[in-house]
């Protein structure tokens, strides 16, 4: 029996639920992780017929890391290869949160956002953008330098303006309230504070046994699959199922965020254009929460832990020199570090390839399905990661 007190909504476990194999099952499915990505896959697999589904979470609350540690902003879908998961991914979670998500009140504005372009190649990578949007649907524009003074007299670009309007800001947390009432309303069972510690896969049963830790005590559960959406700690899961051969191994990219401390007004998100030579960062951007406080950040910095939450204050100097080339009127005084938060990398710092975000069932493990380095934007296209995670399964 699972520990109750770290049970939301059973008692005892529930056997026998669709179990394709000669034994009994305690769950058809399991879900490793309870951010937003394994929330909303829970919800969605506990909304299909005969199926019973249990998401553990090591953490006492939802959500605690990635999922809430991050700009809270709803993507677009302009930055990556056109057909690369990323894209398409966070192209469909947009419209699932403007269309549904926002039907349930879940927290959110699509207040847009400006690329602002400094010199003329800065000025051609716009360009490369804007035509791409345009063929995958994505509405983009160029704004006049002169008229974008008057809207937002704060931002300064030299060269050109992008205009993305279907970019917005969400509350994270009110986007899990929500895939949590959905996965509990279909009768899903949370358990938090259930840490797991190891994975056997029979094949000859054709089920997982799951070993989780909870208050010091351990607890085992057998299930037809298993749904690796464990964010920071996914690596880990992963290779306790797969053989040697095929572990991973994983890299941790922090960023801190600089809240601002000043009369300075801005309407929208503001993005510089990236560095070509930092795949692995956006740049230090502008974005603003819904109660139109303005923030800095992500910055990028490589640690060692997945828990090195420590906010650097130290980098605010190096914020400063990034934002300051399109919103002049910020003093680094006003600058205060706030939080920090840690993107999942399948690849170090020496890497300057695009990295796509890995979803797949994986080769002699049926049932087993693994989501790796699910980074940025992987809020913005959770929902659309559980419908591809449904279609998996």
């Amino acid at each position: 029996m699972l520990a109750n007190a770290r049970i939301r909504g059973i008692g005892c476990l529930k056997r026998g639920f669709c179990s394709s194999s000669t034994s009994l099952v305690d769950y058809s499915h399991a879900v490793i992780g309870g951010g937003v990505v394994g929330l909303a896959i829970a919800a969605e697999l506990a909304k299909m017929e005969s199926t019973s589904v249990i998401l553990l979470e090591k953490h006492n609350e939802v959500g605690t890391e990635t999922s809430s540690r991050n700009s809270e902003v709803i993507h677009a879908g302009l930055y990556y290869p056109p057909d690369s998961l990323k894209t398409k991914l966070c192209m469909q979670g947009k419209e699932m949160i403007y269309s549904e998500a926002s039907k349930y009140g879940v927290e959110l504005a699509r207040c847009g956002k400006w690329i602002v372009a400094q010199d003329e190649s800065q000025h051609e990578y716009l360009d490369s953008m804007h035509t791409k949007a345009q063929s995958l649907g994505i509405p983009t524009e160029f704004i006049d330098l002169k008229a974008a003074s008057s809207i937002e007299p704060h931002v300064r670009a030299r060269a050109a303006i992008l205009n993305s309007p279907s970019t917005g800001i969400i509350s994270a947390h009110s986007l899990m309230d929500f895939l949590q009432a959905e996965f509990q309303r279909h009768n899903g069972d949370l358990a938090v504070g259930s840490e797991v510690v190891g994975i056997n896969y029979d094949k000859h049963q054709g089920e997982y046994t799951i070993k989780s830790r909870s208050e010091g005590e351990e607890i085992e559960i057998s299930v037809n699959s298993v749904i690796n959406s464990a964010g920071l700690y996914a690596c880990q899961i992963s290779n306790m199922v797969l053989p040697e051969s095929r572990h991973v191994v994983p890299y941790y990219a922090k960023g801190n965020y600089f809240s601002l401390n000043s009369k300075i007004k801005v309407n929208r998100l503001v993005y510089p254009c990236p560095d070509k030579s930092v795949v692995q960062s956006l740049g230090t951007h502008l974005t603003i929460d819904l109660g139109g406080q303005i923030k800095f950040g992500p910055d990028l910095e490589w640690v060692d832990s997945p828990t090195d939450f420590g906010v650097s204050s130290t980098n605010i100097q190096q914020a400063y020199n990034a934002v300051v080339n399109y919103i002049p009127g910020i003093r680094q005084e006003d600058l205060a570090a706030t939080y920090a938060g840690i993107r999942p990398k399948l690849a170090g710092p020496a890497e300057s390839k695009f990295q796509d975000f890995i979803i797949r069932n994986e080769e002699g493990f049926p049932g087993f399905v693994n989501l790796l380095g699910i980074e940025s934007p992987g809020l913005t296209s959770a929902m659309a990661i559980a419908k591809y995670v449904k279609r998996l399964i």
